[in-house]
């Protein structure tokens, strides 16, 4: 029996990706082999022979290294592949090229909230962001006291309130680049567009000290912003009711914000993939690209980061850098990565997940080659530290680990007020207060985790939709949930346990 039922993705490739689960036996078109063992969808299989240390090619691109001879129908995988060391052509701005932007009255728009310094949010909560662990139970119940008087009772117009705790903030040295991740992590979220207004909480002898960093970064208006710590209050009581105090009026001024017509120039979306399979790099990470690709013809920006899974495929990124100095920014942090994980006894191919594995991803620069695909294909403006401010319009790169909740956490912090996320296994991640859209690489994931999962890239490996229909509808749904269309995460109360800041400093 002869089947079609995989795909090679470059004439370059010795490798092609199974679209169905394929027997052991099975006839493979277009290459004419038989299968000789059975391949999992998602899964690789040969389609010439691989000599032991020849390198194994997919993308047109170097994925890893024979570790055996392979023959032609052989399964592809873990079992007979291994990283190896070879030279990348960085070739910085080969790829630059200038991109054909939309005509400004062409635009695109959504309904979003103006802040009063000018930031847009697409959501509307009031935050109450801590400084140290050591206030994180005390914020949550001033959230759960809100809730529990009904304060929120005829406030339509707002979203809710965000307890953002977190275990660090104190005996950590004040003076390293930790610690100042850290400090504008939580200051990014306490200033973030996506909060009406923020309390900010504090212990009051923590490391983390809330005056100094309203003096590093400026105080916000005093009808948005307040802080203060559980010591100067006089202990956990007799802070909940001065919260509660501050909410009363918090909360009217919170409501009278209304979403107006705004251009998608203020639309910043932080890129993502987890829980990844096989098809990850074939359906919606490309897709995403796409409808990122149309994100800056209107003026918007995209963040691609998850540091450890560009590694391997940096260079395609480097190509498309607009200066050789943001080439050079990237490849520092990749030598810094190296760095890190050696002094951690670690390694870079730690990262695929067994979960990834299982889906049939098999290195990290397999897995890196696909996850570049979220960025598009427009020319690199800038690359950040984790959590910095994002002030370039366009496609940036923000430095941060592949673990999801931290990445994004970062993201957020940078200004992102919306989140793209696809995921081949399965990832039910949501955030608050930037609402998280799931984009699902294939039908079946799609199908039974449907309460889940808010776009199917999977008709993509079905064949009933292009990337390109399929980018549109991601960007259509882009503005839809920027305007206030639920995700299936919001409407599964997802964001209380996602703000999950990165930790480099020694904990003393």
């Amino acid at each position: 029996m002869v089947s079609h039922a995989a795909i090679r993705l470059s004439p370059n490739d010795n490798v092609a990706v199974a679209l169905q689960d394929i027997a052991k036996g099975e006839g493979v078109a277009p290459a004419a082999i038989t299968a000789r063992a059975p391949i999992p969808r998602g899964h690789k299989l040969a389609i010439e022979a691989v000599d032991k240390d020849a390198p194994v090619m997919k993308y047109g691109q170097i994925i890893g290294f024979a570790s055996e001879h392979i023959a032609p129908g052989a399964h592809v995988h873990v079992h007979n592949v291994c990283m190896g060391d070879f030279e990348r052509d960085y070739a910085f701005g080969v790829d630059a090229t200038e991109t054909a932007m939309v005509a400004e009255a062409e635009r695109a728009t959504f309904e979003g909230f103006v802040r009063d310094d000018g930031r847009v949010g697409t959501r509307n909560y009031i935050g109450i962001v801590t400084s140290v662990n050591c206030s994180a139970t005390v914020a949550r119940h001033i959230a759960r006291e809100v809730e529990q008087r009904g304060m929120l009772d005829g406030y339509a117009n707002i979203d809710g309130v965000v307890p953002i705790v977190h275990g660090a903030g104190c005996c950590v040295a004040s003076d390293d680049e930790g610690f100042r991740m850290l400090q504008r992590t939580v200051w990014g979220h306490a200033r973030h567009p996506n909060f009406a207004a923020v309390l900010m909480l504090g212990l009051g002898c923590e490391s983390n000290q809330i005056p100094l960093m309203v003096k590093a970064a400026g105080q916000p208006p005093g009808e948005t912003f307040h802080y203060t710590t559980i010591q100067k209050q006089g202990g956990t009581r007799k802070t909940i009711e001065q919260a509660i105090a501050w909410f009363t009026k918090a909360l009217p001024r919170a409501n009278a914000k209304r979403r107006q017509a705004v251009p998608v120039s203020e639309l910043t979306v932080a890129l993502q993939c987890g829980g990844s399979d096989g098809y990850s790099g074939i359906s919606a990470n490309p897709a995403l690209g796409l409808a990122v690709d149309t994100l800056v013809r209107h003026g918007g920006s995209g963040v691609l980061a998850e540091t450890p899974e560009i590694y391997g495929a940096e260079h395609l990124l480097t190509r498309r850098a607009a200066s050789r100095e943001i080439g050079e920014k990237l490849i520092e942090r990749i030598r810094w990565w190296e760095d890190y994980t050696a002094r951690n006894h670690g390694n870079m191919n730690n990262n695929p997940t067994p979960g990834n594995k299982a889906g049939g991803l098999t290195t990290i620069l397999e897995k890196s080659l696909g996850a570049v695909a979220k960025g598009g294909s427009t020319k690199l403006v800038e690359v950040y530290r984790y959590a910095e401010p994002i002030t370039a319009k366009g496609f940036v790169f923000m430095d941060s680990p592949g673990y999801d909740p931290c990445s994004i956490t970062g993201e957020v912090a940078s200004g992102c007020n919306l989140v793209c996320f696809t995921t081949g296994r399965g990832s039910v991640y949501g955030n608050k207060p930037v609402p998280s859209v799931k984009m699902s690489t294939n039908t079946p994931i799609y199908e039974h985790m449907a309460e889940d999962m808010d776009v199917n890239c999977g008709t993509i490996i079905d064949g009933t939709e292009t990337l390109e229909q399929v980018g549109e509808r991601i960007f259509k749904k882009m503005l839809a949930v920027a305007s206030g269309e639920k995700t299936k995460s919001e409407e599964l109360g997802f964001g209380d346990a996602e703000f999950v800041p990165w930790q480099v400093s020694a904990q003393m």
